[in-house]
């Protein structure tokens, strides 16, 4: 099938995403900072799958090494998946702008950094896909987490644009809006249960959505509905209510 390349890699969604494409006769090369942390991942799902599993550094916050890191891959790949995410403290971010950068830079300028040099390269190829997670906190600024939540909506935009842009390409790009996630990142949070889907769920959503061509992907399914009512509400009712 060829390689898809999966960037923040040791991500919860990553690392079930990971073994879904393997399972699906892809190669894959898994992307992250420190990923000696991915070996062993890597390693299971070469056992489990017959497929090939390279594990390769990348900073996405290191953009003069972006170009290097990329032609440097022994061969080219089908496909790209970005699951870099960074949700930062709020709070914090309020009164430190060296957190809302690392937010900011993680969660938008980073990715995009990486996903225009494959973009190009796809475009020349005419083929390809891309997919990024973005969030349903783009879809509506809240008190609670406005710095993160601009970030995925930056990246909501830029998605839209490139899908727009490469379409005529015959590249496909996937912008993918999860709600709640069991993940590592919203560990201590407490989370609705009824609205709070599993790494392994998200992610099997995603490579349909990625097969069928899907523009936009809510997991779970009725953040669809839920986001549709939230960007409904007058803003002057919005602004007062608890979020």
């Amino acid at each position: 099938m060829g390689y898809v390349l999966i960037i923040g890699a040791k991500s919860d969604i990553a690392i079930a995403l990971a073994r879904i494409y393997a399972e699906n006769n892809y190669s894959l090369y898994l992307a992250a900072r420190q990923v000696d942390e991915l070996e062993a991942i890597a390693k299971d799902i070469t056992i489990r799958t017959q497929q090939s599993v390279k594990c390769v550094e990348l900073d996405v916050l290191d953009y003069p090494l972006h170009q290097a890191f990329y032609e440097a891959l022994p061969e080219k790949p089908i496909g790209v998946i970005s699951a870099v995410g960074y949700l930062g403290a709020q709070d914090m971010a309020q009164d430190d702008f060296v957190e809302v950068q690392k937010i900011i830079n993680t969660n938008y300028t980073g990715v995009v950094s990486i996903l225009n040099i494959i973009a190009n390269d796809f475009e020349q190829r005419k083929s390809g896909f891309i997919v990024a997670i973005s969030s349903v906190a783009g879809d509506r600024g809240r008190k609670s987490n406005y710095i993160y939540g601009s970030a995925k909506a930056a990246l909501s935009t830029y998605l839209s644009g490139l899908r727009n842009r490469l379409y005529s390409a015959n590249v496909h790009v996937l912008t993918v809006k999860p709600g709640f996630v069991n993940t590592k990142m919203t560990e201590g949070l407490i989370l609705p249960a009824k609205l709070t889907a599993q790494p392994k769920s998200v992610a099997n959503d995603i490579f349909i959505a990625q097969q069928k061509k899907q523009n936009i992907l809510y997991t779970l399914w009725l953040w669809k509905w839920i986001m549709l009512i939230i960007r409904h509400i007058p803003e002057w009712k919005f602004k007062a209510m608890s979020l």
